[in-house]
C-alpha cells in the first residue's frame, strides 16, 4: 500500500493550491502531525495517509484540473500529466452508520456524502472511494448516485466469462484484504456523492464478551469548513443475542443512548452536529449474562426464496464467563519450509510458533514437523512442556527453519498422526501451518477421514492455516471440518504473527469435547453444514447452522466430555425466529462450508446450492461473480431498468464491470511447484510520478527527459519553448512540494 500512501501525499501537495470561499486555505493538520510527516519523508510514505474510514479520492491525472469548483483561485496553470495519478481526499458533508448485531455476526450499512472540492466545475475526474471493513469483513453490495447516473453493485452467475470486461481492475473489488474500493468514472468538478455500502463482519469474543469493531476514524482533511457545511454524524446500533438472557453493555467508544429494549433486543443511537468527523474506531462491546455454559437452538421456516425447501436451524453455544477446565494438550505443529516461504512468511510464522509454544502448560506435551520435500523433526517423540524443552525447540526452530525444496503435506500429517496415536491422558491436536497447494489433496482429505472414523473419539483435532493465496483454501477449511479443529488465514504479511496466535488460543482452549445433539432423534432430515460438529473453545462461541426436515421438540440434549473425563449434558430450548433473519446472518459461513463440500466431492448440484445462496444474499462466491452496473436516469426506461435489476436482470445495453480480489479461488499448484514466493496483496514497489509525458513545440528528446542537461547535450541548443517548457516543469514540481527535484530540473541535475 506504499503507492497509495504516496499517491494520497501528493494528492494533498496538489491540494494547497485550494483557496476555499471566504479566501480561506484548506484545513490544516493537526499541531505537530505535519512537522511529524516531513522528518518521516526520507522513511517512505507516510502509512497514517492509508484509509481508516471510509473515504473518498478524486483520482487527478492532470494538474490543471485542480481548483475550487465555483470561485476560481488563479493559481499558475501547471501543465502535464501525472501518472501514476495523485489522490485527493474529499470533503465529507454527511456519515450515517448503522450496526446490526446478532448471534457471531454484524451487519453494517454504511451511507456518507462527498463533495468533489478540489475540481473546477468545466472540468472531471475519477473518484475512488474506498471502504474499510472490520474482522473478517465481506462486502455485501453497494450503490453510488452521482448527478443523473447511479451504480449498484449486483452478485450474478457467471456462464460465460467473455462476458466480462475483466480489463478493468481498477474499476474496483479489494485493494487488500477488508479494503473494498469503486472507480466512479467521469465525476463533475463541486457535484455532490452519494454512497451506501454494506459488509458482514465477525464479532470478536473474548472472556465472556462479544465487541464489534469498525474502522470509522477520518483524517482532519476530509473536515469540510464548519462554517460552510453543518457536519452531522449518525450512529445506529441494535443488538439480538437471541437467548432469553440479559444483555449487559459493557463499553462504546461513542456516545450512545438506549433507544429501545424488547427481551434480549437492544437498540442504541448517536445522532449530533459535530465540529470535526469521528477521530476514533467505532467500537461497542456487550455481554450475554451466564455464569456457565449456554446456548439455544434457533429454528427458522424455509422461504419461497431459498435454494432449500428444508427449514433452518442453528445451535448457538457461549463457553461462558466461568473458569471451566481446559483439556490438557499434545500439540504437534506441522510447519511448510518451503522455498516460497522464504523472508517475512517463514520468519513470522516462527515467531509466532515460538510464542505458542510459551502458552503451553506443565502436563502439556509438544513436537514440531517442518516439511518440504523432506521431514524434519524437533524430536523422535513428543516432549513434556518444561522450561528446557522449550528453549531447546527455539533454538532448534532458528537452525531449521529454512525456506528450501517443494511442498509435501500428506507425510508429515500422517508422521503427526503416528506421533499422537499413543496419547491417552491429554486431548491429541496437530496445526498445520501452509503457503501451497498440492494435488493430493482430495486424497489428503479422505485418507484423514478413515483414519478418524477409525479413531473414534481419541482422534486428533486437526487446525489448519492458510498463508497467502497460492494455497487451496477450501482445502484447508475441509481439513480443518474433518478434524473437527479450527481454520483461519493470512492474506497480509503483517497479519500473520497476530492471526495465528488467535488461531492457536481458539484451537487450544477446548472445554468441551465429542459434542452430540440428540436432535436427530426427532426429526425427519437433519443435516449440519459442516463435516462434523466441533470442540466447544473458552475462547469463541460454537456456531452449527444446518437445514432438517419435521418438527424440534421444545427442547433438545446437547452432550460432551469434560476435561476431567465427565460426561456434560445441557438442555437446550428451541426458539423459533421472528426478529433475527437466521437466513442472512449465517449466509457467509454456509456458503464457504458449502463450497468446500462441492470441492471435495465435485458435486455440480452442492455448486448450484452455492450459486443460489450467494445471488440470493449478494455474498460472492468462487461460482458468481460481484459486478458493478451502471444505470443513467436520464433514459426514459431507467424505472423499468432498476426494476429488472432488482429482480436479478440486466438491460441488454447496461455495462457490467467484474469486481475483482472477492474470491479466494481453490489454489495454485503451479506456482506452489515453481516454489514462487507466497502471494499476499502487499504493497507493489511504488512507481514515480512523471510530471511531464509530452510537449508539443518542443523537441522529442526533451519529451523523453526531464533533465535540461541532457536536452542541451542532445539538441546542442535551448530554443524559446524548451525555455518555457523548463519554467512550467519547474512550476509543476514546486506545487507538488518537491523543491530539490525543480532544483535538480532547472539547474542541470544528473537523475532524469
Amino acid at each position: 500500500m506504499d503507492d497509495f500512501a504516496r499517491a494520497v501525499e501528493d494528492g494533498l501537495k496538489l491540494s494547497k493550491r485550494l483557496v476555499l470561499p471566504g479566501g480561506v486555505p484548506p484545513p490544516r493538520p493537526p499541531a505537530g502531525m505535519e512537522r511529524t510527516v516531513s522528518a518521516a519523508a526520507a522513511a517512505g510514505p507516510d502509512p497514517r495517509l492509508l484509509p481508516t474510514a471510509p473515504t473518498a479520492y478524486a483520482v487527478v491525472t492532470d494538474p490543471g484540473a485542480v481548483d475550487t469548483p465555483d470561485v476560481p483561485s488563479y493559481q499558475p496553470y501547471v501543465y502535464g500529466r501525472l501518472d501514476p495519478p495523485a489522490l485527493i481526499p474529499l470533503q465529507m458533508k454527511e456519515v450515517d452508520l448503522a450496526v446490526d448485531c446478532a448471534l457471531d455476526a454484524a451487519h453494517v450499512t454504511l451511507r456518507a456524502r462527498w463533495w468533489v472540492h478540489c475540481v473546477t466545475r468545466s472540468r472531471d475526474c475519477d473518484v475512488r472511494i474506498v471502504v474499510p471493513m472490520g474482522e473478517q469483513g465481506s462486502i455485501l453490495g453497494a450503490e453510488v448516485s452521482v448527478g443523473r447516473r447511479s451504480y449498484n453493485t449486483q452478485v450474478i452467475e457467471v456462464e460465460d466469462h467473455t462476458v466480462l470486461n475483466h480489463g478493468q481492475i481498477e474499476s474496483g473489488g479489494l485493494l487488500k484484504p477488508q479494503l473494498f474500493f469503486l472507480t466512479i468514472p467521469q465525476v463533475e468538478g463541486g457535484a455532490d456523492i452519494y454512497a451506501t455500502f454494506r459488509w458482514s463482519q465477525k464479532l470478536l469474543y473474548d472472556n465472556g464478551r462479544f465487541s464489534v469493531d469498525i474502522p470509522f476514524r477520518f483524517p482532519y482533511f476530509v473536515n469540510p469548513l464548519p462554517k460552510v457545511f453543518m457536519k452531522r454524524e449518525k450512529i445506529q446500533l441494535t443488538v439480538n443475542s437471541g437467548f432469553s438472557k440479559e444483555v449487559l453493555l459493557q463499553g462504546t467508544s461513542h456516545p450512545l443512548k438506549e433507544k429501545a429494549r424488547q427481551g434480549d433486543k437492544l437498540s442504541f443511537l448517536h445522532e449530533a452536529v459535530v465540529e470535526n468527523w469521528s477521530s476514533k474506531d467505532f467500537n461497542f462491546s456487550y455481554s450475554v449474562y451466564s455464569a456457565d455454559l449456554s446456548g439455544g437452538v434457533l429454528v427458522q421456516p424455509s422461504t419461497l426464496r431459498d435454494y432449500d425447501d428444508r427449514d433452518r436451524f442453528c445451535i448457538f453455544l457461549l463457553p461462558g464467563s466461568g473458569n471451566r477446565k481446559v483439556f490438557r494438550k499434545a500439540v504437534v505443529f506441522i510447519v511448510d519450509t518451503s522455498g516460497s516461504m522464504q523472508g517475512k512468511p517463514l520468519e513470522n510464522v516462527k515467531h509466532a510458533v515460538s510464542a505458542t509454544l510459551s502458552e503451553l502448560v506443565q502436563g502439556d506435551y509438544f513436537n514440531i514437523i517442518t516439511f518440504n520435500d523432506e521431514l524434519h523433526s524437533f524430536s523422535s517423540c513428543l516432549e513434556q512442556v518444561n522450561e528446557k524443552s522449550i528453549a531447546s525447540a527455539t533454538d532448534w526452530m532458528n537452525s531449521n527453519f529454512v525456506a528450501e525444496g517443494g511442498t509435501d503435506i500428506m507425510h508429515p500429517l500422517s508422521e503427526a498422526m503416528a506421533l499422537l496415536s499413543s496419547v491417552h491422558d491429554a486431548l491429541p491436536q496437530i496445526y498445520l501451518v501452509t503457503d501451497g497447494s498440492v494435488d493430493d489433496e482430495h486424497n489428503i482429505c479422505q485418507t484423514i477421514k478413515t483414519e478418524i472414523i477409525n479413531r473414534g473419539s481419541k482422534s486428533p483435532r486437526i487446525s489448519t492455516f492458510g498463508l497467502g493465496s497460492h494455497c487451496n483454501h477450501y482445502f484447508l477449511r475441509m481439513l480443518a471440518s474433518i478434524g473437527k479443529g479450527h481454520y483461519d488465514a493470512a492474506l497480509e504479511t503483517a497479519s500473520i504473527e497476530s492471526r495465528i496466535l488467535k488461531w492457536f488460543g481458539r484451537a487450544s482452549s477446548t472445554i468441551v469435547a465429542n459434542i452430540s445433539v440428540d436432535a436427530i432423534t426427532h426429526l425427519d432430515d437433519f443435516e449440519v453444514d459442516s463435516e462434523y460438529i466441533p470442540d466447544i473453545s473458552a475462547k469463541s462461541p460454537l456456531c452449527i447452522s444446518g437445514k432438517y426436515h419435521g418438527t424440534f421438540p421444545e427442547t433438545v440434549i446437547a452432550k460432551g466430555c469434560l476435561a476431567d473425563m465427565k460426561e456434560f449434558s445441557i438442555k437446550l430450548k428451541v426458539q423459533h425466529l421472528k426478529e433475527i433473519p437466521l437466513d442472512k446472518v449465517m449466509a457467509t459461513q454456509e456458503i464457504s462450508l458449502l463450497t468446500s463440500k462441492a470441492w471435495l466431492s465435485a458435486d455440480k448440484q452442492l455448486e448450484r446450492k452455492v450459486i443460489k445462496l450467494s445471488i440470493q444474499h449478494s455474498v460472492p462466491s468462487e461460482y458468481t461473480e460481484m459486478v458493478l452496473l451502471q444505470t443513467n436516469l436520464d433514459k426514459p426506461d431507467a424505472t423499468q431498468k432498476v426494476k429488472q435489476k432488482l429482480k436479478g436482470h440486466k438491460g441488454p445495453d447496461e455495462p457490467r464491470v467484474p469486481l475483482h480480489g472477492l474470491k479466494l479461488g481453490f489454489g495454485d499448484k503451479d506456482a506452489t511447484r515453481a516454489n514462487l514466493t507466497t502471494a499476499f496483496g502487499d504493497a507493489k514497489q511504488p512507481e514515480k510520478n512523471v510530471i511531464l509525458q509530452k510537449a508539443s513545440g518542443c523537441c522529442s528528446q526533451l519529451a523523453d527527459c526531464l533533465c535540461c542537461m541532457c536536452c542541451i547535450k542532445a539538441c546542442n541548443r535551448m530554443n524559446d519553448q524548451c525555455a518555457i517548457l523548463m519554467t512550467q516543469i519547474c512550476a509543476a514540481l514546486a506545487c507538488l512540494g518537491c523543491y530539490e527535484c525543480c532544483a535538480e530540473v532547472c539547474c542541470g541535475g544528473s537523475d532524469s
